[in-house]
């Protein structure tokens, strides 16, 4: 199986080279793909140098800072282009462990999974660094997400993960508009409208030690209210689809 990972980058200049060398350890037969948002701090360049040094590591430049769903779309995009089975997203600051990744892969490799998450909240899941309220709002957001999608997932904002490419044809990019925590949430429902078999695998996530986290508020209220849209869609669609089944009966 062709595997490609891919790493949003902006402004990651501390840590890129020793992630890049991290995923390498890890899993030696992937391919790499940085997608940098034109990172003030050389980032871009950082990875073009470690990727001369280790091979197989490629990047990705966008001319701007244009957010982290639309980077993944990019770097899916150009992985399903050239033919990989598989795509992996995490993140460039080590809150998302390389070490974890033969253990998201393995599911796809042994075609059990269409996608797997890697979960703080599933048996064995951790999150050491999170205070009680900021743990608190993440579970509840997941369970307001849960209750309205129907999801059957436990951390659909999670952003460690592995696509297979058959699916990521099914759900077709071009559709997603969320961004950010939306994006995960987004992308985890279109993935159980495609009948993709969903996994989780326990992850320990962990707050980044260096650089700038680009969490906010408004992510929060903006994945909220794409989870509130979209689940208002999926209730009516539901019950048009209920009343058209009764006409049909009636007839």
């Amino acid at each position: 199986m062709r595997v490609l990972v891919v790493l949003p980058t902006f402004n990651e200049a501390l840590t890129i080279e020793r992630v890049l060398e991290a995923v390498r350890a890890s899993l030696p037969g992937a391919d790499v793909l940085v997608v940098d948002d034109s990172s003030p701090d050389g980032t871009a360049k950082i990875a073009q140098v470690v990727g001369e040094r280790l091979g197989s590591i490629y990047v990705l430049s966008r001319p701007e800072k244009d957010g982290l769903g639309n980077a993944y779309k990019a770097g899916f995009s150009w992985g399903l282009e050239r033919g990989y089975e598989a795509m992996c997203e995490m993140d460039s600051d080590f809150s998302h462990d390389p070490n974890d990744l033969p253990r998201l892969v393995a599911p796809l490799m042994g075609n059990q999974a269409d996608l797997v998450i890697g979960s703080r909240y599933v048996p064995g899941g951790e999150i050491p660094d999170w205070s009680f309220s900021r743990r608190a709002i993440s579970r509840i957001g997941n369970i307001y997400a849960n209750v309205m999608l129907g999801l059957g997932v436990q951390d659909s904002t999670a952003g460690f993960r592995v696509y297979a490419a058959s699916l990521l044809d099914r759900i077709g990019l071009e559709q997603i508009r969320a961004d950010s925590y939306g994006f995960q949430v987004e992308m985890t429902y279109r993935a159980r409208q495609g009948g993709g078999r969903v996994l989780e695998v326990p992850i320990r996530f962990v707050d980044r030690q260096e650089g700038t986290s680009k969490m906010s508020s408004t992510t929060v209220t903006e994945a909220l209210r794409l989870v509130t849209v979209l689940g208002l869609r999926r209730i009516f669609s539901v019950g048009e689809s209920r009343e058209l089944t009764k006409a049909t009966a009636r007839s």
